[in-house]
Parts: C-alpha cells; structure tokens; sequence
C-alpha cells in the first residue's frame, strides 16, 4: 500500500532537470561508486523505456581560461564510458561546436567536449513505476496523508491516515512500514527516532523554460555559470529548451509549493547570456518555470552543491526510512529498502538488479492513420500496455497534437478516466506537462480541455469554474516569474 499525502509525483519528482543521467558531475567530485551505479540504471532504464527514456547528447564547449580542467574532465569522459560499456568519440572542433551551439560565445573559444546523458518526462515515469506496482497487486491512493504513527510494544506497527478528500481518518495496521517521504523524511522519524537531530537539507532546483526558436540548439549544453563555476545547462525537452538550475537551501514550509525567486532569475539569465551572448534573453522570452526541493542527507557542508547525492536507509524502532538519492538510481534505492526489510517480511525473492522492472510490450498497437512512428513510441514508453487502450478511447480529433505541445488530446481523456485526477492541476501539470509546456499554464486550451474532460470528471459548471481559477491562481504564482504574480 502506498499512501501519498498530495498528487502522485506533485514533490520531487515532477520538478527535476528532466534528466535521467550518470552523474559526470559525480564523478568529477570524487563519487564514483555513486556514478557508477547511476550510469549502470540510466542504460537499464533506457532498454527497458524507449519513448519514455532516450538519449541526450550534451556539448561542454571548451575555452582557453579552462586550462587543464578540460583534459580532467576528458579523462572522466573516458572513464564515464568504461561505466557503460561504450566508448564514444568526445573531442569536437571549433567548427563542429559553432554548427552544433549556433551563437555561442567564440572568444577564446577551443572545441567542445560531447558526453552521453538521457531525458525523460519524470511524471510519466512515475507514472509507469506506479502503474507497475498496480497491475502487480499494489495498491496506491494519493491525497491520503500520513499524520502518525501506530507503536505497539516499542515498534512501529502501521499508520493513522487522513483522507484528504473527505476528512476522514484510518488507522492501518502493516508488518512493516517504510517512510520514503524524500524531503519530508525528518517529520516521520521525529516521531520515534531516538536521534531527533535532522538528517534532511531540502535543497530547491529551480528552472526555466524557453521557446527552441529564441534558443536554437541542435544539442543540449553544459554551462558554466560565470560567476560561481558552478555547472548548469540547456536542455532540449519536449520541443522546448530547460535552463537550469540552482543548488540552494529551501528554507520555506516544505508543504507549500516552492516557486522561483528573482535571484535565480537572474542567476540563469547570466548564465545563458554569457554563453549566447547575440541572443539577449530577457525574462519576457521565459515561457514558464518550476523548482524543485531536493531530499539531500546533511553532512554539514558549507556549500550546497557538494552534499552526498547518496541516499541512506535508517531503522529506527521498526520504522524503515529510506531517502536521498537521485531519480536515475530509484531501482537500486527500492532494491536496498526491500533487503532491509527481510528481517521483518522474511526471505523474498532474489533481488538483483538484473531483473527487469517493466512488463515487457505485449503487443504493439497498429499505427493509427496520420500518426508517426515516432509518436507511437512515445506512446508506448509514457503508457506502456495501455497504449492500445488509450488508443481504442479516443474521439475523433483527438489523436491529433495539442498546438505548442508533443502531447495528444487523447491523454487528456486516458488521464481523466484512468488516472486518479483530483484536480484540474493534477491534470496539466502532472498528467501532461501542460502547464509548463504552454503559456499561461495553457489557459488558451482550456475551453477545449474543458469539453473533453469535465464529463468524466463528473463536475458541474460551478465545480470547474473553480478548479480553473485556483489552477490559473497557481500556475501564476508557483510557475511563472517572481514579477508576474
């Protein structure tokens, strides 16, 4: 049973880089078995999810003032592709770096150093572990938050929960209980843990999203901000480009929405204009923003940036707390909870990191008139078996794309009838991306959202009226710019 006290995916999971990636950065500060681990599950996730989890190439355009910082990290290319068992040529010319970052800053400039990463949309993959886990025997409920604890004879021995929804509560008794709350971890644990020190430092990414016309890359790169050196970069995503991210404490009440602030505004925009310094993007060019709070274990570090992306498992009187991690080596950190968990559960089948995570594809759909191959697997990786269903649900019109995105109206109506939508939030931001994706949240496709998906939602007039007002209310306050709330 899994309890999620808001949306599924509504924390962490919905507002990382979009990457699922090895970790050269990793590397570079020493961690290798944490790279190793991570490049090995990105290369898993990639055979398993095509569609879903494909490849990234990223260009680290290189300058004079690097000196022999570009050669360290040229070694760690070559070691990084011994982790996954494929070497690659890295090294590109001048030439070669200008046709592929059109506009980018040429003083001094050197070459490029290309290194291998994936993207993937992290809600759908959410998405898909949970609906694994569902078509498994689990069973999930989001909005269902987790208030206290039941302790019998010292141990934790289930769960009060509170249904969100209704108000209701419930006790639930479980042989084993496991607080994978991310950033959240340290309010589950005060309440038995003899430490009470906190373990957590919630750290906020924040990110940016511009148009790929204002930014036309044929690969995502690696910037350098100029001012802290620390690294960041411009993703190509879902049509558009990610600029990104930050690396700071969040110090606001991890229940409310973390929103950008001016600073980080400000930090990308000179990170990206110093790169691509003919393109003069201000912040009426941002199409939308999203950040993130991290679940980083504290050790103490001054700088941020330098915290163990490690994750930890803790046993504290029968209460199993796992957290830290990164999304790439989910797998392996479920993998480390379910063998702690043995002593209570018993012996459970072998767990290896061989083993497959995903069903494999049954059948593939035939290609529906008008549509690509390449959007039937992306199907196929956002939705797996129920692709066909989905397929079989839609209206006509509705295999088409929905204007400025890669999404089809068909999705709206899969997620309305399928996927546990609450809110019309739940729905773009989560379910589609939409409110990212699109201007102002998307308001300008919401007359036709509307048609399609307020039936099956089972909502009167007035019911939508007042999701739309509180979605549109959000999206200008926790997805916009700072000087457009």
């Amino acid at each position: 049973l899994l309890l999620e006290q808001q949306d599924f995916a509504w924390g962490t999971s919905s507002r990382s880089s979009q990457m699922v990636h090895g970790g050269l950065k990793y590397l570079t500060q020493g961690h290798i078995k944490l790279t190793y681990v991570s490049v090995g599950e990105r290369q898993n996730l990639m055979q398993e999810l095509p569609g879903l989890v494909g490849y990234l190439g990223m260009m680290m355009a290189t300058y004079k003032e690097m000196g022999a910082f570009r050669f360290i990290v040229q070694l760690g290319l070559i070691v990084y592709d011994l982790m996954g068992k494929k070497l690659r040529r890295h090294a590109y010319s001048v030439n070669e770096v200008r046709q592929s970052l059109p506009g980018i800053r040429e003083h001094n400039l050197r070459g490029g150093l290309l290194f291998n990463e994936s993207t993937t949309d992290d809600a759908r993959l959410t998405f898909r572990v949970l609906d694994q886990a569902r078509d498994d025997g689990g069973v999930a409920l989001n909005y269902c938050r987790v208030i206290d604890l039941v302790v019998t004879k010292g141990r934790v021995s289930g769960v009060v929960a509170e249904d969100i929804l209704s108000g209701q509560t419930h006790s639930l008794q479980a042989r084993q209980v496991i607080n994978a709350t991310g950033a959240w971890a340290d309010r589950l644990r005060g309440k038995v843990a003899s430490d009470k020190s906190k373990h957590m430092r919630p750290l906020r990414g924040s990110h940016l999203l511009f148009s790929a016309e204002w930014i036309p890359l044929k690969q995502s790169v690696v910037l350098t901000h100029p001012v802290s050196k620390k690294p960041g970069f411009a993703n190509l995503w879902e049509g558009r480009v990610i600029v990104g991210s930050t690396d700071i404490d969040h110090t606001e009440n991890l229940d409310r929405e973390p929103a950008i602030t001016q600073t980080e505004v400000d930090y990308m925009l000179q990170s990206i204009n110093h790169y691509f310094p003919d393109l003069h993007l201000t912040e009426a060019d941002v199409i939308s923003s999203w950040s993130g709070v991290r679940p980083v274990i504290d050790s103490g570090n001054a700088d941020p940036s330098k915290e163990s992306r490690d994750h930890a498992v803790w046993d504290e009187e029968g209460l199993l707390t796992i957290t830290g991690g990164k999304l790439t080596t989910f797998r392996v950190i479920a993998l480390d909870a379910l063998q702690a968990v043995q002593a209570t559960l018993g012996p459970l089948p072998a767990l290896t990191r061989d083993q497959a995570i995903f069903s494999p594809i049954s059948k593939v759909p035939a290609l529906p008139s008008g549509m690509s191959q390449t959007t039937l697997a992306i199907l196929l990786g956002r939705y797996g078996n129920k692709t066909q269903a989905l397929l079989d649900a839609a209206q006509p019109g509705e295999l088409e794309s929905i204007p400025g995105s890669r999404r089809l109206w068909a999705e709206l109506r899969w997620a309305a009838m399928h996927e546990d939508v609450h809110f019309l939030a739940d729905l773009m931001l989560r379910r589609t991306r939409l409110a990212v994706l699109l201007a102002d949240g998307g308001a300008a496709i919401l007359p036709r959202v509307r048609s399609i998906c307020q039936p099956l939602l089972g909502w009167d007039d007035a019911h939508w009226q007042q999701e739309e007002a509180a979605y549109l209310e959000l999206v200008k306050r926790c997805y916009s710019l700072p000087s457009r709330h």
